[in-house]
């Protein structure tokens, strides 16, 4: 289907490889990645259409919007009703030195107005830069859409000479928190190893790494220091889930 569109004017080439891309990602079973294609590749032939003055192309156009946004809906349906059995399994595999994967960029997709209440189990959040790493996290939450109450961390107790600094951190975020209408509720335990974060809206995202996957910038100056999608990452693996009802850490 993809090939018929090729006769449209220029302007129609970049959907016509989107769109090429969602059958692509559709005949292997990728359904996430399909449905996002399809998504981006519609609006495009959706832009082609208003600029279309030709009759005939622009009926031949609408029929295979149609036929997309049809494609589309029934990944979408399919997804949803994954995530109603709890047997949703998307996997992100990040490269070593990739860029592109901050905060924002891998947990938008999954944050919206119902999310109020936020799990975090990370064994990891005792030096400077870790505890940075959290509150980097922390302040993506607070931002709209979100409308979080209650932040959940459970970690590991630095007993070494960190103990201070990451009991004084840690409450100074508390402390930052609250002034934004936000609880931050801690716990510590000697025997965690699991990295795993759980939003009240079913989502469920573990990171092999934790939230500690970025790697340390050359220096105060380069991009990256401040931008985290230019900040080049460690090597790791991110497992998303959905169930219904997430339960608590």
């Amino acid at each position: 289907m993809a090939g018929s569109l090729r006769g449209q004017d220029s302007g129609s080439t970049a959907a016509v490889t989107v769109i090429k891309r969602a059958l692509e990602l559709e005949s292997e079973s990728r359904y996430p990645q399909a449905l996002v294609c399809y998504q981006e590749g519609i609006d495009m032939l959706l832009q082609v259409l208003k600029g279309t003055k030709d009759v005939t192309k622009k009926c031949n156009l609408r029929k295979r919007i149609s036929d997309y946004m049809d494609r589309a809906e029934n990944i979408k349906k399919y997804l949803d009703q994954e995530k109603e059995a709890g047997k949703y399994h998307k996997q992100i595999k990040i490269e070593e030195n990739a860029t592109g994967f901050s905060y924002e960029s891998l947990f938008q997709e999954y944050l919206n107005e119902t999310v109020t209440e936020v799990w975090i189990e990370d064994p990891y959040i005792r030096h400077t830069h870790q505890l940075y790493n959290f509150l980097r996290f922390c302040e993506m939450l607070v931002k709209r859409p979100c409308k979080i109450k209650t932040i959940h961390l459970l970690t590991s107790l630095d007993e070494g000479s960190g103990k201070e600094q990451q009991s004084s951190g840690l409450e100074e975020i508390r402390e930052s928190l609250r002034n934004h209408g936000v609880q931050l509720e801690l716990e510590y335990s000697s025997v965690i190893h699991d990295r795993e974060i759980r939003f009240n809206n079913g989502w469920m995202i573990k990171i092999g790494r934790g939230l500690d996957y970025f790697k340390k910038p050359q220096s105060r100056f380069s991009l990256g220091y401040c931008d985290f999608d230019l900040r080049p990452c460690h090597e790791t693996t991110v497992d998303i889930f959905h169930n219904k009802h997430t339960q608590k850490i």
